[in-house]
C-alpha cells in the first residue's frame, strides 16, 4: 500500500505523526512524503519532516492520499494552487482520499468534497459547506472513498478505523493494543459541547485569530473558476 502524504510549511505535526504511527504496522506499506520541493519541511512544533518526493515526481497512482491540517498555515495553504493541483491530481487515481483536522478544507479547496460528508476541526467545520461538502461532527467520517478525521487527536482514531477497513477488525484490534491506545482525557473538555462557557469563549477567541473564513471564501471562489471544479 502506497500512502501519499502531502506536506506544506508549518502544518500540524501531530496530524501526520498520529496516522503514520498506526499505519507503519500495515504490511507492505510505503510512505511518500510530498512537498513542493524535496527536503525538510517545518511543522508547527519546530520539528521537520523530510519530503522524499516533490510535487513533480510523486507517484501518480497512490493507494491513499492523506492531507494533514493545521491552524493559520493551513489557511495560507488554501491559496497555494500548486499544492491544491497536486492533491487533486494524485486523488484522481487513489483508492482513498483522506485528511485529518483542517486538512479537509484543503481537500474541499481541491474540489474533492463536493457532495461528500466530511469531518473537520470543530471551529471551521461549517465552512466545509463552501466547497459543497456536508460537515459532520463525528470523530471519523467515511463517505464512499473519502475518509476524514476531526480535530488533531482524531488522527489516531481515524488511522485505526482505516486499518480496520483495509485489513479487518482483527488488524485494527492488534495495532490498537500494540500502541496501547487507551486515551483518558484528564479534563473532559476536548469538544465544544463538553467545555464550560469560559473555556469555550477563550478557545473561540484564540481560534478567531488563527482561522479565517474570508480565506476560505476566497478559496471557494477560486475553485468555482478553476478546472478542478469540473474534473474532481
Amino acid at each position: 500500500m502506497k500512502i501519499a502524504c502531502l506536506l506544506y510549511p508549518n502544518f500540524t505535526s501531530a496530524d501526520l505523526i498520529n496516522p503514520i504511527t498506526v499505519w507503519q504496522f500495515v504490511p507492505g506499506v510505503q510512505f511518500e512524503f510530498i512537498a513542493a520541493e524535496k527536503g525538510p519541511v517545518a511543522t508547527d512544533t519546530g520539528l521537520s519532516f523530510n519530503a522524499t518526493h516533490s510535487f513533480a515526481d510523486a507517484s501518480p497512482t497512490p493507494d491513499v492520499v492523506f492531507v494533514p491540517g493545521g491552524a493559520k498555515p493551513t489557511f495560507d495553504a488554501l491559496g497555494d494552487p500548486a499544492l491544491l493541483d497536486t492533491i487533486a491530481r494524485l486523488s484522481q487515481n487513489a483508492g482513498w482520499v483522506t485528511s485529518v483536522c483542517t486538512g479537509s478544507l484543503l481537500l474541499g479547496a481541491a474540489g474533492l468534497l463536493n457532495g461528500y460528508r466530511a469531518a473537520c476541526h470543530w471551529y471551521p467545520r461549517e465552512w466545509l459547506r463552501k466547497f459543497g461538502a456536508t460537515p459532520s461532527d463525528a470523530r471519523v467520517v467515511v463517505d464512499r472513498n473519502r475518509a476524514t478525521g476531526g480535530g488533531v487527536t482524531s488522527g489516531m482514531d481515524f488511522a485505526l478505523h482505516m486499518v480496520g477497513m483495509w485489513g479487518g477488525e482483527a488488524s485494527g484490534r492488534l495495532i490498537e493494543l500494540m500502541i496501547e491506545y487507551a486515551p483518558e482525557p484528564p479534563f473532559g473538555t476536548g469538544r465544544p459541547e463538553l467545555a464550560d462557557a469560559a473555556t469555550l469563549s477563550t478557545a473561540r477567541q484564540f481560534m478567531a485569530a488563527e482561522f479565517s473564513e474570508t480565506v476560505v471564501d476566497r478559496a471557494a471562489q477560486r475553485l468555482t473558476a478553476s478546472p478542478r471544479a469540473a474534473t474532481a
